[in-house]
């Protein structure tokens, strides 16, 4: 069974990205997630890019084909041990193309090889979209909807993973970044913005799945504090019921009872036919309110721990 991550992936795949700025811009944070560049014959440059999700694949060979410029191959490694997934590689020879292809995605810098900047890419608020869209695409994951709110985008170079934390900061997301095993991750744990970045991408579904279990949790941690505080208001009135039996039973053993008052005294016989009531349910039956039935029943046991021979 994919995971939720996976699940999330294969539907913004299916996202609609038709104008041509957008297309390059997904493409372009795709490639940095995952791909590396080759040298070949007359120093032309090739590409390869690597992926466990087959979604994921068709996504960047469409987005290839899409430029025009290219012509990418794909080849699938089966996996050889359970629960292992297949690798999709995507290839695209040495040629005279590529090159114009990475400085149009800000692959290239003055020098070669070098790692350029995304700013020409990132003007535009849809392109920003689909850039964190591609981004995630290449190495997003995010929690199950049963889990603690958690979504993260993991880079391989901190000037990668600081321009998606500045994208993310300038769409007003709450994002933070962290290194890890020679990675940079950028995350996010606030489970409504968590839901607003994927309805921002084009993961509907994802975010359904997430109000859902979401709104199941607030109705368990509602039932739990209901539950908690019975039990608490329950385990209150034994142990206070138990007190009061034992302060009827001190005053009986000295032979007090039958001296207490007449509405003291019934109090006290109330009590020691029914234990497990409650002050409420006591005073229901002497027909008095809950304030009073506890009100004699404090002076029942402040009678019962003084001094021998006070009751008058």
């Amino acid at each position: 069974m994919p995971s939720f991550a996976t699940e999330v992936k294969n539907e913004l795949v299916r996202a609609s990205t038709r104008k041509t700025c957008c297309q390059n811009a997904e493409l372009a944070a795709l490639l940095r997630m995952g791909a590396s560049m080759t040298i070949g014959p007359a120093m032309n440059l090739g590409l390869n890019f690597v992926t466990e999700n087959a979604a994921v694949a068709r996504r960047v060979l469409q987005l290839l084909k899409a430029n025009g410029q290219v012509k990418p191959e794909v080849t699938v490694s089966r996996a050889k041990r359970l629960k292992k997934n297949n690798s999709y590689f995507l290839r695209v020879a040495p040629s005279p193309q590529v090159r114009p292809l990475m400085e149009s995605l800000g692959m290239l810098g003055d020098n070669e090889g070098s790692v350029g900047h995304d700013k020409g890419l990132l003007r535009r608020q849809c392109c920003r979209k689909a850039y964190l869209r591609g981004a995630f695409l290449g190495g997003g994951t995010v929690n199950r909807p049963e889990a603690k709110a958690h979504l993260e985008f993991v880079a391989n170079s901190y000037p990668f993973a600081n321009t998606l934390m500045q994208v993310l900061k300038k769409m007003d997301f709450p994002v933070g970044i962290t290194d890890r095993k020679n990675n940079y991750q950028v995350y996010m744990k606030d489970g409504e913005e968590i839901m607003d970045l994927l309805a921002m991408l084009g993961a509907p579904k994802a975010v359904e799945h997430l109000e859902v279990a979401r709104n199941l949790r607030e109705v368990r941690n509602q039932v739990n504090r209901l539950v908690n505080c019975e039990t608490a208001n329950l385990q209150r009135t034994v142990s206070a019921s138990v007190a009061q039996v034992q302060a009827i039973h001190q005053l009986e053993s000295r032979g007090e009872l039958d001296k207490l008052p007449p509405k003291m005294a019934e109090m006290a016989r109330l009590r020691l036919a029914e234990p497990d009531a409650s002050l409420s349910e006591l005073g229901e039956m002497l027909g008095i309110s809950r304030g009073a039935a506890a009100n004699r029943l404090r002076k029942i046991m402040s009678l019962a721990y003084s001094s021998p021979g006070e009751v008058k």
